[in-house]
Formats: structure tokens, C-alpha cells, sequence
């Protein structure tokens, strides 16, 4: 079969608009559904009304409560996601001792259900009957409220995160700093640059594209974050650690306020496509500088 062969359409258009149907179907009632007021228990007749959604929930409190409860928990596991994941990166490119164990290692949280490991948190931070305060408590320390206190909670939620995910961040940095040509190092070494100077000046500029991309992916997968938060506090202590899936969930599945919430799965998805834009225009001057 030739390149040109017209062929080839009869088994890449079928699957294509298989695609697109499965795809654009959802969305196109999703919005549509968004301009409604439609409720399935109690039940009450779809009337369309307009704005009337979104005006609404960008007049609740509660919706920007968790976006910003969101934007917290994203923001900070994301940045030490990356930190930590630069830092182990390096030193395995670094050829360490045991380096082939420390890789399988560091994986394995990664492919370990979300749920299972928020499960396990649970139990380990549990306030009274956790591990980890029994512990302190042998020490002399007082109980701590890891998951009843609204500060600790979030930060127990960002520790499961950090933990679960900085393995795809190590991954994907390690993938590119062993892509770095030698010859560079090579140089800055003939020129008695430091190790920290060949760092700023040689590794962290080369690997920014890579390093965005990464930043990138792991912020918008933060921004969906659900089941660790919904299995470890509920969204508790009151709506303190609730997300913006979470508050989707609780009106779409608990209220089955269907209108309600496809309008503010649409003002999610513009939370983040917004940020995702400004993220890029910030670092678009970094990237076209070093490219």
C-alpha cells in the first residue's frame, strides 16, 4: 500500500469520528446541561435559564473557598514535587551506588491506587489511634490533629501527594538530564566551574523545557485531585480541605443538581485553562531565551 493509497481512509476515519462522537457528544450535553436548571432527585423539569448557573456559583462562597483550597494543595505539592524530584534525579544520574534499586524503589509509589494509599494515611495519621501518634505519645509529645485541624490536614494531603507522585516527576527529569550532551560538562570542567556553577549555568537551563512540561502535567493532574482528599478527611474538617472535583461530586452525585454542577465543571475547566495560560506566558520568555 502506497503512502498516497486512498485506502487507508476506510480505516483511519471510522476510528476518528468514533473519537470525536464519543468525545464531543459529552461536552456538547455537558454545556448545554450547564445553561439548565435540571435536578434529578427531586426531580423537576429542565427549563433553561441562561447564566443562571454560573452567576450563582460565582456568588457562593464555597466555590471559591475550594478553589482556593485547590489552588493551595496543587500549588505547594506540585513545587515540592519537583524540588525533591530534581534532587533525587541528579543524584541517580550521578551513576550512585545501588542506583538500579533506588529506581524500582521509587516507583512503586506511583503504581499504587490513590485510594489504597490515602487509606493507609488514614489509618497512619489517624488523631487518636494512629501509628504515628502512638508514637509520639511513647516519646512524650502530645496527639496531633493530622486529619481533624484544617492546617495539618491539608498538609497530610500534601504529604500523600508528594509522596505518591514525586516518582513520575524523578522519571521524567532523569529521562532528561541522561539526554544531555557530555561534552558541555566537559568543557565548564576545563574552565574550573563548580559543580554549582555547572548546575545554574549548564543543567537547569537545558533541562527548563522538559522541567516545564513536567511542572505542567503534574499541576493540572493536582487541580483533579479527589480521592485522596475524599477518602483521608471527606472534605473535613467542615468544608476546609474540600477541592473543586470534590464539590462537583457532593452536587452532582449527592444533590444529582445536574445543571449546577456541569456549569461548574466549565468554571473549572476555565480555573484551569486560565492558569495553565498564564504559567506559560511567565515562562515563555525563559524558554525562547534558552532554546
Amino acid at each position: 500500500m502506497t503512502r498516497n493509497d486512498p485506502v487507508k481512509h476506510f480505516f483511519i476515519w471510522p476510528a476518528l469520528l468514533t473519537v470525536l462522537v464519543i468525545s464531543i457528544f459529552p461536552l456538547i450535553y455537558s454545556l448545554t446541561t450547564s445553561f439548565m436548571s435540571l435536578r434529578l432527585v427531586p426531580p423537576i423539569p429542565a427549563h433553561f435559564v441562561g447564566f443562571g448557573n454560573y452567576t450563582e456559583l460565582l456568588q457562593n462562597p464555597r466555590f471559591w473557598s475550594v478553589t482556593w483550597t485547590t489552588t493551595i494543595i496543587a500549588f505547594v505539592a506540585v513545587s515540592l514535587q519537583y524540588v525533591i524530584g530534581f534532587s533525587v534525579a541528579l543524584a541517580l544520574s550521578r551513576r550512585v551506588p545501588g542506583e538500579g534499586l533506588f529506581r524500582v524503589s521509587f516507583l512503586v509509589p506511583m503504581l499504587v491506587a490513590p485510594v489504597a494509599v490515602a487509606l493507609i494515611a488514614r489509618q497512619i495519621l489517624n488523631p487518636t489511634m494512629g501509628p504515628l501518634n502512638e508514637l509520639m505519645t511513647a516519646f512524650g509529645f502530645p496527639n496531633l490533629p493530622f486529619l481533624t485541624q484544617t492546617r495539618w490536614a491539608i498538609g497530610a494531603i500534601i504529604s500523600v501527594e508528594v509522596w505518591q507522585w514525586t516518582p513520575f516527576v524523578i522519571l521524567m527529569l532523569l529521562a532528561g538530564l541522561q539526554t544531555l550532551p557530555e561534552d558541555v560538562y566537559e568543557a565548564a570542567a576545563l574552565e574550573n566551574a563548580s559543580p554549582w556553577q555547572q548546575f545554574w549555568g549548564i543543567t537547569f537551563p537545558m533541562m527548563l523545557p522538559i522541567s516545564v512540561a513536567v511542572v505542567f502535567i503534574r499541576l493540572i493532574e493536582s487541580y483533579k485531585i479527589i480521592d485522596t482528599v475524599f477518602v483521608m478527611t471527606g472534605g473535613g474538617p467542615g468544608i476546609s480541605t474540600e477541592t473543586l472535583t470534590l464539590f462537583a461530586y457532593q452536587e452532582g452525585f449527592k444533590k444529582f443538581n445536574l445543571g449546577y454542577t456541569s456549569a461548574l465543571s466549565f468554571l473549572f475547566l476555565i480555573v484551569i485553562t486560565v492558569i495553565g495560560l498564564v504559567y506559560l506566558a511567565i515562562l515563555k520568555p525563559y524558554l525562547e531565551k534558552h532554546k
